[in-house]
């Protein structure tokens, strides 16, 4: 069976940057529809940090007083473990004075992408927006002005008309859609990895960075008591691991099983923080990752979120950048009288609105990741650090973890 449905605004991906787009678009008189894949609650491969100067921008949202009650331990150490090397530092505080209510608002918290993304999705489905979940976007075609959607779910399919198309389904899974990417498998390529854990012995006010031989890595106390660790990985190193790992009779062990290995056997503060932990879950994988910066435009259809550009995970800001870019562009939209020429000159600001706000934390994070991967430099970051421990408050800084949101200051 078809059907034809017409909105203002599709939104294709319900992640942080899908919803902030559309929760801003509808309360702003816009007619939305979000098509998002996967059913809800799901878990991501994400670190599952998040800078307290998005907290206004959450406010706005309608989302800020239930991420306060959800969220974990607000993180004010930032940490290093590398080999035998443990670390900390102070973690630098936002400067966006609208999102201080306490003190815990003057400093990031972790939350689960599980619980982050239904409430965001939630969120808009209060506030008018039409939801196609779970549903694949499987074909995007223009129609004069408008553009159409086909999107699928079993056996039925429908339709979508609107002349705003925006793609927020992130960067590492290939498709049929003119803004996803092609993937590719390089040597050199970085595997995402993550898993929840509890009864962590991790400092709660800790987010420590990892560094080990072919990738780099984090930990953070997240809700309900448990521990995120997230990592990235080259793939030939994971391919070494897995062969090095390997029992007699077989040629591999599990990706996952390689990786949670090589974290225990590279950093004590990995183990000591695992010791008596027990895993809450399967380990999840994705990637490869797709760090730099793309167009925020391209064959009628904008981009937020890693589809428009990410930084390295080493950072720790994808979900700060994934909410706030949506939040751009639909303030850009929400502006924008009709017509394709309006919509290319509402494209043409939201791009260097994003370069302005987001470019300096990409190189930072290229940076810092390109010195993580190099052989042997975990043993030169761990004697930088060692000696001069304010580098990773300055590291902090320089991701833009205390840059305020525009609009909020």
């Amino acid at each position: 069976m078809t059907r034809l449905s017409t909105h203002d605004a599709i939104i294709i991906g319900a992640g942080p940057a899908g919803t902030s787009v559309a929760l801003t678009l509808v309360r702003r008189g816009w007619g939305v529809a979000i098509v998002e894949k996967s059913a809800f609650p799901r878990r991501k491969v994400c670190g599952e940090y998040m800078s307290a100067s998005n907290l206004a921008l959450l406010d706005q949202l309608e989302i800020g007083d239930a991420w306060r009650a959800n969220a974990g331990p607000e993180i004010r150490r930032v940490g290093f473990f590398s080999g035998e090397t443990c670390v900390e530092a102070e973690m630098p505080r936002a400067k966006d004075g609208r999102s201080i209510r306490s003190a815990k608002d003057g400093v990031g918290r972790a939350l689960g992408r599980d619980i982050l993304d239904s409430l965001l999705l939630q969120a808009a489905r209060s506030a008018g927006v039409e939801i196609f979940q779970p549903c694949r976007a499987v074909a995007i075609d223009r129609d004069g002005e408008m553009q159409r959607v086909r999107i699928q779910a079993g056996d039925e399919t429908t339709t979508l008309r609107a002349p705003v198309i925006v793609a927020a389904h992130g960067s590492w899974e290939p498709g049929p859609l003119p803004s996803q990417l092609g993937k590719t498998n390089r040597p050199s390529g970085l595997l995402g990895f993550k898993a929840h854990f509890t009864g962590s012995s991790l400092a709660p006010d800790l987010m420590p960075l990892l560094a080990f031989p072919g990738g780099y890595g984090g930990m953070v106390s997240a809700d309900h008591g448990r521990l995120s660790i997230s990592c990235c990985i080259r793939r030939d190193m994971l391919a070494r691991l897995r062969k090095q790992h390997g029992p007699k009779h077989r040629s591999h062990v599990s990706a996952a099983d390689a990786v949670s290995r090589h974290l225990l056997d590279s950093c004590r503060g990995v183990r000591d923080a695992l010791d008596s932990a027990l895993l809450d879950g399967p380990w999840l994988a994705a990637g490869p990752i797709r760090p730099g910066i793309r167009s925020c435009y391209e064959r009628d259809i904008f981009r937020v979120g890693n589809a428009a550009g990410e930084s390295h995970p080493v950072i720790a800001e994808g979900i700060s950048m994934a909410l706030q870019s949506g939040w751009m562009l639909a303030c850009e939209l929400a502006s924008t009288p009709g017509g394709q020429a309006a919509r290319e000159a509402a494209a043409r600001r939201y791009e260097a609105a994003w370069k302005r706000l987001f470019s300096t934390r990409v190189y930072a994070a290229a940076a810092i990741a390109g010195i993580a991967l190099r052989p042997g430099s975990a043993t030169l970051m761990a004697a930088i650090v060692r000696n001069f421990p304010q580098a990773l408050t300055l590291g902090a800084q320089l991701s833009g973890k205390t840059r305020p949101v525009p609009g909020f200051v």
